[in-house]
Protein backbone atom coordinates (compact mmCIF):
# COMPACT_ATOMS: atom_id res chain seq x y z
CA UNK A 1 0.00 0.00 0.00
CA UNK A 2 1.47 3.32 -1.06
CA UNK A 3 2.01 5.86 1.72
CA UNK A 4 2.30 9.64 1.54
CA UNK A 5 5.27 10.49 3.76
CA UNK A 6 7.70 13.30 4.46
CA UNK A 7 10.82 12.65 2.40
CA UNK A 8 13.00 12.05 5.47
CA UNK A 9 10.71 9.23 6.60
CA UNK A 10 10.24 7.80 3.09
CA UNK A 11 14.00 7.46 2.61
CA UNK A 12 14.58 6.06 6.11
CA UNK A 13 11.90 3.40 5.68
CA UNK A 14 12.95 2.22 2.22
CA UNK A 15 16.74 2.56 1.89
CA UNK A 16 19.28 0.50 3.83
CA UNK A 17 23.05 0.24 4.01
CA UNK A 18 24.30 -2.16 1.35
CA UNK A 19 21.25 -1.78 -0.90
CA UNK A 20 21.30 -1.79 -4.66
CA UNK A 21 19.58 1.49 -5.51
CA UNK A 22 18.63 3.46 -8.61
CA UNK A 23 18.08 7.21 -8.58
CA UNK A 24 16.85 7.42 -12.15
CA UNK A 25 16.30 10.36 -14.47
CA UNK A 26 17.48 11.10 -17.99
CA UNK A 27 18.47 14.82 -17.98
CA UNK A 28 14.90 15.41 -16.76
CA UNK A 29 13.14 14.76 -13.45
CA UNK A 30 16.34 13.72 -11.68
CA UNK A 31 15.49 12.86 -8.03
CA UNK A 32 17.96 15.30 -6.46
CA UNK A 33 16.00 15.92 -3.26
CA UNK A 34 15.79 12.19 -2.57
CA UNK A 35 19.52 11.76 -3.17
CA UNK A 36 20.30 14.66 -0.83
CA UNK A 37 18.14 13.10 1.88
CA UNK A 38 20.04 9.83 1.47
CA UNK A 39 23.28 11.77 1.87
CA UNK A 40 22.02 13.46 5.04
CA UNK A 41 21.12 10.08 6.49
CA UNK A 42 24.61 8.78 5.76
CA UNK A 43 23.95 5.45 4.04
CA UNK A 44 26.98 3.34 3.17
CA UNK A 45 28.08 0.50 0.86
CA UNK A 46 25.47 1.24 -1.78
CA UNK A 47 25.50 -0.13 -5.30
CA UNK A 48 24.36 2.85 -7.36
CA UNK A 49 22.64 2.15 -10.67
CA UNK A 50 21.86 4.74 -13.31
CA UNK A 51 21.99 5.10 -17.06
CA UNK A 52 23.56 8.56 -16.81
CA UNK A 53 25.14 9.27 -13.42
CA UNK A 54 25.58 13.01 -13.07
CA UNK A 55 25.77 15.46 -10.17
CA UNK A 56 23.87 13.47 -7.55
CA UNK A 57 26.04 10.39 -8.01
CA UNK A 58 29.15 12.58 -8.01
CA UNK A 59 27.96 13.89 -4.67
CA UNK A 60 27.11 10.47 -3.23
CA UNK A 61 30.41 8.99 -4.41
CA UNK A 62 32.30 11.98 -3.02
CA UNK A 63 30.64 11.43 0.36
CA UNK A 64 31.86 7.84 0.45
CA UNK A 65 28.44 6.22 0.10
CA UNK A 66 29.09 4.02 -2.94
CA UNK A 67 30.66 0.57 -3.05
CA UNK A 68 29.92 0.07 -6.75
CA UNK A 69 28.35 1.92 -9.66
CA UNK A 70 26.55 0.32 -12.62
CA UNK A 71 26.17 2.82 -15.45
CA UNK A 72 26.26 3.59 -19.16
CA UNK A 73 27.66 7.14 -19.11
CA UNK A 74 29.22 9.00 -16.22
CA UNK A 75 29.55 12.76 -16.64
CA UNK A 76 28.37 16.29 -15.98
CA UNK A 77 25.99 16.86 -18.95
CA UNK A 78 27.39 19.42 -21.37
CA UNK A 79 30.40 20.10 -19.14
CA UNK A 80 32.70 17.10 -18.76
CA UNK A 81 33.67 14.30 -16.42
CA UNK A 82 32.44 13.82 -12.87
CA UNK A 83 35.41 14.88 -10.79
CA UNK A 84 34.47 13.18 -7.52
CA UNK A 85 33.70 9.93 -9.33
CA UNK A 86 37.01 10.15 -11.19
CA UNK A 87 38.89 10.78 -7.93
CA UNK A 88 37.31 7.67 -6.40
CA UNK A 89 38.01 5.48 -9.43
CA UNK A 90 41.56 6.66 -10.06
CA UNK A 91 42.76 7.50 -6.54
CA UNK A 92 40.44 5.62 -4.18
CA UNK A 93 39.29 8.87 -2.54
CA UNK A 94 37.32 8.93 -0.32
CA UNK A 95 37.13 5.16 -0.99
CA UNK A 96 37.71 2.81 -3.87
CA UNK A 97 34.63 1.87 -5.89
CA UNK A 98 33.88 -0.96 -8.29
CA UNK A 99 32.58 0.00 -11.73
CA UNK A 100 30.41 -1.89 -14.21
CA UNK A 101 30.00 -0.06 -17.51
CA UNK A 102 27.36 -0.75 -20.14
CA UNK A 103 25.94 0.95 -23.21
CA UNK A 104 22.67 2.87 -22.97
CA UNK A 105 21.01 0.04 -24.89
CA UNK A 106 22.42 -2.51 -22.46
CA UNK A 107 21.11 -0.61 -19.42
CA UNK A 108 17.69 0.04 -20.97
CA UNK A 109 17.25 -3.61 -21.90
CA UNK A 110 18.44 -4.74 -18.45
CA UNK A 111 15.85 -2.52 -16.76
CA UNK A 112 13.13 -3.81 -19.08
CA UNK A 113 14.11 -7.40 -18.29
CA UNK A 114 14.00 -6.61 -14.59
CA UNK A 115 10.56 -5.05 -14.96
CA UNK A 116 9.39 -8.22 -16.71
CA UNK A 117 10.84 -10.47 -13.99
CA UNK A 118 13.35 -12.03 -16.38
CA UNK A 119 16.87 -13.08 -15.34
CA UNK A 120 18.62 -11.40 -18.26
CA UNK A 121 18.18 -9.23 -21.32
CA UNK A 122 19.00 -10.43 -24.84
CA UNK A 123 19.47 -7.88 -27.62
CA UNK A 124 21.63 -6.78 -30.55
CA UNK A 125 24.46 -4.75 -29.12
CA UNK A 126 28.14 -4.29 -28.26
CA UNK A 127 29.18 -5.21 -31.80
CA UNK A 128 32.58 -3.71 -32.50
CA UNK A 129 32.80 -2.32 -28.97
CA UNK A 130 35.38 -3.19 -26.33
CA UNK A 131 33.14 -3.13 -23.28
CA UNK A 132 32.78 -6.91 -23.14
CA UNK A 133 36.52 -7.19 -22.62
CA UNK A 134 36.33 -5.21 -19.36
CA UNK A 135 32.85 -6.17 -18.17
CA UNK A 136 32.38 -9.89 -17.45
CA UNK A 137 28.60 -9.36 -17.16
CA UNK A 138 28.37 -8.83 -20.90
CA UNK A 139 27.90 -12.26 -22.48
CA UNK A 140 26.86 -13.60 -25.85
CA UNK A 141 24.17 -16.15 -26.65
CA UNK A 142 23.16 -17.87 -29.86
CA UNK A 143 19.54 -17.60 -30.91
CA UNK A 144 18.09 -21.15 -31.02
CA UNK A 145 15.85 -20.18 -33.94
CA UNK A 146 18.12 -18.21 -36.27
CA UNK A 147 21.66 -18.94 -35.09
CA UNK A 148 22.33 -15.22 -34.67
CA UNK A 149 24.83 -14.32 -31.95
CA UNK A 150 23.28 -11.78 -29.56
CA UNK A 151 24.40 -9.85 -26.50
CA UNK A 152 23.10 -10.76 -23.04
CA UNK A 153 23.35 -8.87 -19.74
CA UNK A 154 21.87 -9.58 -16.28
CA UNK A 155 18.55 -7.94 -15.56
CA UNK A 156 18.53 -4.96 -13.21
CA UNK A 157 16.44 -5.49 -10.06
CA UNK A 158 17.13 -2.69 -7.57
CA UNK A 159 16.22 -3.06 -3.93
CA UNK A 160 14.76 0.43 -4.24
CA UNK A 161 14.28 2.96 -7.03
CA UNK A 162 13.86 6.70 -6.51
CA UNK A 163 12.36 8.93 -9.20
CA UNK A 164 10.90 12.43 -9.40
CA UNK A 165 7.61 13.08 -11.21
CA UNK A 166 5.16 15.87 -11.85
CA UNK A 167 2.01 14.71 -10.09
CA UNK A 168 0.44 12.12 -7.84
CA UNK A 169 -3.27 11.75 -7.34
CA UNK A 170 -4.79 11.23 -3.91
CA UNK A 171 -4.97 7.47 -4.46
CA UNK A 172 -1.21 7.31 -4.99
CA UNK A 173 -1.00 6.93 -8.76
CA UNK A 174 1.89 8.89 -10.31
CA UNK A 175 2.01 10.85 -13.57
CA UNK A 176 5.28 11.25 -15.48
CA UNK A 177 5.34 13.56 -18.53
CA UNK A 178 8.01 14.66 -20.97
CA UNK A 179 11.32 12.82 -21.38
CA UNK A 180 10.93 9.82 -19.09
CA UNK A 181 14.07 7.89 -19.95
CA UNK A 182 13.89 4.57 -18.13
CA UNK A 183 12.04 5.75 -14.99
CA UNK A 184 8.95 3.61 -15.59
CA UNK A 185 10.95 0.42 -16.04
CA UNK A 186 13.22 1.29 -13.09
CA UNK A 187 10.16 1.50 -10.83
CA UNK A 188 8.62 -1.72 -12.15
CA UNK A 189 11.94 -3.56 -11.76
CA UNK A 190 12.46 -2.53 -8.14
CA UNK A 191 11.35 -4.26 -4.97
CA UNK A 192 10.40 -0.85 -3.57
CA UNK A 193 9.93 2.55 -5.19
CA UNK A 194 9.87 6.03 -3.71
CA UNK A 195 8.59 8.95 -5.79
CA UNK A 196 8.98 12.66 -5.10
CA UNK A 197 6.42 14.82 -6.89
CA UNK A 198 5.80 18.48 -7.57
CA UNK A 199 2.19 18.32 -6.38
CA UNK A 200 -0.79 16.15 -5.48
CA UNK A 201 -4.03 16.50 -7.46
CA UNK A 202 -7.46 14.99 -6.91
CA UNK A 203 -7.38 12.70 -9.94
CA UNK A 204 -6.14 12.24 -13.52
CA UNK A 205 -9.60 12.04 -15.07
CA UNK A 206 -8.96 14.89 -17.54
CA UNK A 207 -5.68 13.47 -18.88
CA UNK A 208 -5.08 11.45 -22.01
CA UNK A 209 -5.14 7.73 -21.12
CA UNK A 210 -1.83 7.08 -22.90
CA UNK A 211 0.17 9.35 -20.61
CA UNK A 212 2.64 7.52 -18.39
CA UNK A 213 0.88 6.73 -15.13
CA UNK A 214 2.53 4.46 -12.59
CA UNK A 215 -0.25 2.73 -10.64
CA UNK A 216 -0.22 3.00 -6.87
CA UNK A 217 0.58 -0.68 -6.35
CA UNK A 218 4.01 -0.15 -7.92
CA UNK A 219 5.03 2.48 -5.35
CA UNK A 220 5.92 2.23 -1.66
CA UNK A 221 5.99 5.93 -0.76
CA UNK A 222 5.28 9.36 -2.24
CA UNK A 223 6.75 12.61 -0.93
CA UNK A 224 5.66 16.06 -2.10
CA UNK A 225 8.83 18.04 -2.83
CA UNK A 226 8.29 21.03 -5.15
CA UNK A 227 11.49 21.72 -7.05
CA UNK A 228 12.82 18.31 -6.07
CA UNK A 229 14.63 17.66 -9.35
CA UNK A 230 16.73 20.87 -9.35
CA UNK A 231 19.12 21.54 -11.06
CA UNK A 232 17.52 19.30 -13.70
CA UNK A 233 14.15 20.37 -15.00
CA UNK A 234 10.54 19.29 -14.56
CA UNK A 235 8.54 19.60 -17.77
CA UNK A 236 5.73 22.08 -17.26
CA UNK A 237 7.09 23.39 -13.95
CA UNK A 238 10.60 24.84 -14.25
CA UNK A 239 13.58 24.93 -16.59
CA UNK A 240 16.99 23.34 -16.30
CA UNK A 241 19.48 25.34 -14.21
CA UNK A 242 22.38 25.29 -16.65
CA UNK A 243 24.49 27.59 -14.47
CA UNK A 244 24.41 25.07 -11.62
CA UNK A 245 25.96 22.39 -13.83
CA UNK A 246 28.78 24.73 -14.83
CA UNK A 247 29.35 25.75 -11.21
CA UNK A 248 29.50 22.12 -10.11
CA UNK A 249 32.56 21.42 -12.22
CA UNK A 250 34.55 24.01 -10.25
CA UNK A 251 33.13 22.93 -6.88
CA UNK A 252 33.85 19.24 -7.44
CA UNK A 253 37.39 19.85 -8.72
CA UNK A 254 38.69 20.53 -5.21
CA UNK A 255 38.20 18.08 -2.33
CA UNK A 256 37.94 20.75 0.37
CA UNK A 257 35.66 23.00 -1.67
CA UNK A 258 33.44 19.98 -2.36
CA UNK A 259 33.15 19.12 1.34
CA UNK A 260 32.35 22.72 2.27
CA UNK A 261 29.68 22.96 -0.43
CA UNK A 262 28.08 19.69 0.63
CA UNK A 263 27.96 20.79 4.25
CA UNK A 264 26.36 24.13 3.43
CA UNK A 265 24.02 23.05 0.62
CA UNK A 266 23.06 19.48 1.49
CA UNK A 267 23.83 18.48 5.09
CA UNK A 268 22.49 21.71 6.60
CA UNK A 269 19.50 21.97 4.24
CA UNK A 270 16.20 20.11 3.94
CA UNK A 271 13.82 19.02 1.22
CA UNK A 272 11.79 22.17 1.78
CA UNK A 273 14.68 24.24 0.44
CA UNK A 274 14.16 23.02 -3.13
CA UNK A 275 11.09 25.15 -3.85
CA UNK A 276 13.12 28.34 -3.44
CA UNK A 277 15.88 27.05 -5.73
CA UNK A 278 13.58 26.87 -8.77
CA UNK A 279 11.61 30.10 -8.38
CA UNK A 280 13.81 31.98 -10.85
CA UNK A 281 13.43 29.11 -13.33
CA UNK A 282 9.64 28.85 -13.39
CA UNK A 283 8.95 31.63 -15.90
CA UNK A 284 11.40 30.05 -18.31
CA UNK A 285 9.85 26.59 -18.08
Amino acid sequence: MVKFLPLKQAVAENLNDGDTVAFEGFTHLIPTAAAHEAIRQGFRDLTLIRMTPDLIYDQMIGMGMARKIIFSYVGNPGVGLLRRARDAIENGFPRSIEIEEHSHAGMANAYEAGAAGLPCAVFRGYRGAGLAAVNPNIKSVTCPFTGEVLAAVPSIRPDVTFIHAQKADRKGNVLVEGIIGIQKEAVLAARRAVVTVEEVVDNFDDLHPNLTVLPRWTIAAISVVPGGSHPSYAHGYYARDNAAYLEWDEIAADREKFQAWMQANVIEKSAGDFAARVEHLRKAA
